[in-house]
């Protein structure tokens, strides 16, 4: 087991290259800037769908008007993405760009959407338009509009192919003419396409791709594809490299097409057959968050008898619950931990495998609607398998086999955390034995009261000094924000800070952020706090944060939850991160 940890581990350089790659990057930070809009329709595609299931009359323009919020938001995803994708790519490409030049964000974003509608939209013969492609089934023409706008302006803007404008014609004036030609060829390439394929073929630009990939897809959607899929994300994040975010950009076309497609089966009363969407992998495939740790808190809390473990169960099983599990994966530890590395990518992979079987043997739903993340997984698949019992008794089945994968394991690992504690215990019970007998031999008399008060003063001493060394030391107020991948992490330490600074009438103001997400809000914060998993991002974000003037600090998986579970800790390591500067007295 140890040497195929250090085998991955000698790869682990290339592997967070491929993480740190500007294009999956794009794709990933693209969804999640329109993560609102996805999860906003699909509240009205459940009230649409709830009331029939369970026998409600409803008058019809309200289901009529449920599902036209619906598809003029869930319907347009492949136009938003297509800008947001855009967006992203153009930060990522601003950092490689040398001699002070920069892309304009707002410029690509419009572009890559314009780009988009003339490959993505058809026409019937009467010239009216068609949607079709407009939502998920355009999500692969919305990366391409993205990719190649982006590069396209790239290219015109450091050869400075531009318009010059006269140094008295104001800056936006003149930003406007420069950004003509990088803006216009883009768009000019995207409609050369659209006319060439619709000239030879007779069909949009994005039936093609869809066509072309889909072998891709389909194969992704087979139970070796699942099995691959749910192996490379938790061994990714046994190396401390966020797997969801390496893994799953691939893969964004299908995990959302195939959730509209279910949904479109299953309003025309046919079987939702897809297993590969975004929720299935959510919340079969990683329950309880990557490496399917849904029952290792409770293992931990009712089996073990390391105290530990049952330290660590009992802090992270209301976070695993919601999917938040790197508690649990830097405080056990599992991250690379040779006792949890089978079943923490095993667990996984029988999991889908099983989730598939209950699709395509017992007819069990494919999954349907776009739901959060954090949903507790039992939950989630209850309710996005349109509220089926089968749904319960998978979750009842995985549960099972999963407490059984990890049990031996944790079983392991207990035995030689309660040896090294029983050591531990021993060592201090020696040296009590040794104070009290020195103690025994002194002329001062009721000794041990004696020795029991000096202990108490020590440790009032002791918090004294603890709470003056944390009490007003800011000379004004300071803004934190706190990055992980998702913002459920960054959450638990931004909460810790918040209490800390309430309770010592410290002028912080924290805030979470998923890294991606932060390029907008950044320069409205004086200090930035990366997670562990997206630690490998503080080159890039270095940049931005000294040009801006924030202080950067990246923080590694066991002190970051001690971070989260102590806040007067958590306000220290600002304080001292803060010292020197203009922020501290």
């Amino acid at each position: 087991m140890n040497f195929i940890i250090s085998r991955l581990e000698k790869h682990q350089a290339f592997f967070e290259k491929i993480s740190k790659n500007i294009y999956l990057m794009a794709i990933k930070d693209g969804f999640l800037a329109a993560m609102p809009i996805i999860l906003f329709s699909s509240v009205f595609i459940l009230l649409a769908n709830i009331p029939t299931l369970i026998g409600m009359n409803v008058p019809t323009d309200l289901i009529n008007w449920f599902n036209k919020i619906y598809s003029y938001t869930m319907g347009f995803v492949g136009l938003y993405v297509s800008g947001t994708t855009a967006k992203a790519l153009t930060g990522s490409m601003n950092h490689r760009i040398k001699g002070g030049k920069f892309i304009n964000s707002t410029s690509t974003m419009m572009a890559a959407m314009c780009g988009f509608m003339l490959l993505a939209i058809g026409t019937t013969k009467s010239g009216a338009y068609l949607g079709t492609y407009f939502g998920t089934e355009g999500i692969l023409s919305a990366f391409v509009a993205a990719f190649a706008t982006v590069n396209i302006y790239k290219f015109f803007v450091e050869r400075d192919i531009t318009i010059k404008m006269p140094k008295e014609v104001p800056g936006t004036i003149s930003q406007n003419f420069r950004d003509i030609f990088p803006f216009a060829f883009p768009v000019l390439a995207c409609a050369i396409v659209d006319v060439i394929v619709r000239a030879t073929l007779h069909v949009p630009f994005s039936a093609l791709i869809a066509t072309l990939i889909q072998p891709l897809f389909k194969g992704a959607d087979s139970y070796a594809g699942l099995a691959l899929i749910e192996f490379l994300i938790p061994m990714f994040w046994f190396l401390g490299i966020h797997g969801p975010s390496v893994v799953k950009p691939a893969f964004e076309a299908a995990l959302y097409g195939n959730t509209t497609a279910n949904l479109a089966l299953f309003k025309g009363g046919h079987f939702p057959v897809h297993a590969l969407t975004e929720n299935f992998l959510n919340f079969v495939g990683e329950l309880g968050g990557t490496g399917a740790t849904f029952v290792v808190p409770l293992i931990f809390i009712f089996l073990m008898r390391s105290k530990q473990l049952k330290a660590i169960g009992k802090a992270s099983v209301i976070p695993v619950m919601f999917a938040v599990n790197e508690p649990l994966l830097f405080g056990a530890p599992i991250i690379l931990n040779p006792y949890f590395f089978i079943p923490f990518v095993l667990t996984p992979m029988i999991n889908v495998l099983i989730g598939k079987l209950f699709i395509d043997l017992l007819h069990m739903n494919g999954f349907m609607y776009i739901l959060s993340w954090a949903l507790p997984g039992p939950i989630g698949a209850f309710m996005d398998t349109n509220f089926q019992p089968i749904s319960l008794l998978l979750m009842v089945v995985l549960l099972v086999l999963d407490t059984l994968i990890y049990l031996p394991f944790c079983r392991a690992y207990d035995a030689t955390l309660v040896e090294k504690e029983a050591q531990v215990d021993a060592q201090e019970a020696a040296g009590a034995v040794a104070t009290a007998s020195v103690t025994t031999t002194t002329d001062t008399p009721n000794p041990v009261v004696e020795n029991t008060n000096e202990t108490v003063e020590t440790t009032d001493t002791s918090a004294t000094v603890n709470d003056s060394s944390v009490s007003q030391r800011l000379a004004r107020e300071v803004k934190v924000l706190v990055l992980c991948a998702g913002g459920g992490t960054s959450e638990q330490l931004a909460n810790a800070l918040t209490a800390a600074a309430k309770k010592y009438k410290e002028p912080i103001v924290a805030s979470a952020g998923a890294y991606g997400s932060h390029h907008d809000i950044l320069p409205n914060y004086d200090m930035v706090i990366l997670a562990p998993q997206v630690r490998t991002y503080y080159d890039d974000l270095k940049s931005d944060t000294d040009r801006l003037g924030i202080k950067l600090v990246a923080t590694k998986g066991q002190q970051y939850i001690a971070l989260t579970r102590d806040p007067e800790k958590a306000l220290n390591f600002v304080l001292e991160n803060l010292k020197g500067t203009d922020f501290t007295k």
